[in-house]
């Protein structure tokens, strides 16, 4: 099995490079960690020239995790199904460089807390496939009802006849708004794994700074070496498990990652940088 880390988005993480005066630039984050995942699609579709720009600025084998898009999670209810097909078509136009270069990871599909396991958001999961094709998708569901016992079995089967990897999200496991830590191979070619942190009372806090408290979390050693056990019982192994970062409100992802890096003696090849004079900076 394959393991691989990355971090969410790869201006936020001076500890790569011993620098805290300025943004870490793509390509230096590339030096270090072979994926990276990116929000920007949640928001706003980008500039096919910018996923371009990317794409000339990281070695071939870098692989990226793009989110998909808000109204495509439902975060904006009441949209027309022919609206939301039109949105899909959209997304996998924008991405074609992406698919092109062969350096597409998956495409995450982060699900609000409302989008529960009734029939319609069941049924939505297999319209999504039918709207993305045989492109890579994960999912993570941010709603407890998916986790009951009687209901989890059939989520792992349903997922694994749509090809999609259940993403296992560790974070504060005691609250009302948060879902069990769930590692399964729903996907043979890709487990995924996205660590927000156990910061309980950040978790909970409602207030105008959730944001940015609730991944204000830094994983010791110990809390290390039990993840990197899951990580190596996983059953069955898939050819890759990607490990994703996102406790890094007090920048902590990075040193964390670089840690369990060590702690399971993971090295990664292939992140030589490009030629600094083919790199398109600008």
């Amino acid at each position: 099995m394959k393991i691989t880390m990355g971090l969410t988005t790869w201006t936020e993480h001076p500890a790569l490079i011993n620098e805290q005066q300025r943004p870490v630039t793509l390509n230096e984050y590339a030096q270090h960690m072979p994926t990276v995942e990116v929000d920007t699609f949640f928001y706003a579709l980008p500039q096919m020239a910018t996923i371009q720009k990317w794409l000339s600025q990281v070695p071939s084998e870098f692989q990226f995790i793009i989110k998909a898009h808000q109204g495509m999670t439902l975060h904006q209810r009441n949209q027309e199904k022919g609206e939301l097909a039109l949105l899909f078509q959209q997304y996998r136009r924008t991405i074609a460089p992406l698919i092109a270069a062969g350096q597409l990871k998956t495409i995450l599909f982060q699900f609000p807390p409302y989008f529960d396991s009734e029939v319609k958001d069941i049924e939505y999961l297999k319209l999504i496939r039918d709207w993305m094709g045989d492109l890579p998708i994960a999912v993570e569901l941010r709603n407890n009802s998916w986790y009951r016992p009687g209901v989890i079995d059939s989520l792992v089967s349903y997922c694994q006849d749509l090809k999609f990897t259940l993403v296992a999200a560790d974070e504060p496991h005691d609250t009302v708004t948060s879902v069990p830590f769930y590692l399964a191979t729903t996907n043979p070619k890709l487990a995924m794994i996205r660590l927000h942190g156990r910061n309980r009372k950040g978790w909970d806090n409602a207030g105008k700074e959730w944001r940015k408290t609730r991944t204000l979390y830094r994983y010791n050693h110990e809390e290390l070496g039990d993840l990197a056990k899951k990580i190596n019982q996983v059953k069955p192994q898939p050819q890759e498990l990607c490990v994703i970062f996102n406790n890094n409100s007090g920048g902590d992802a990075a040193p964390n990652a670089l840690q369990l890096q060590k702690i399971m003696g993971v090295k990664f090849t292939g992140l030589a940088p490009r030629d600094p004079q083919q790199l398109d900076l600008f």
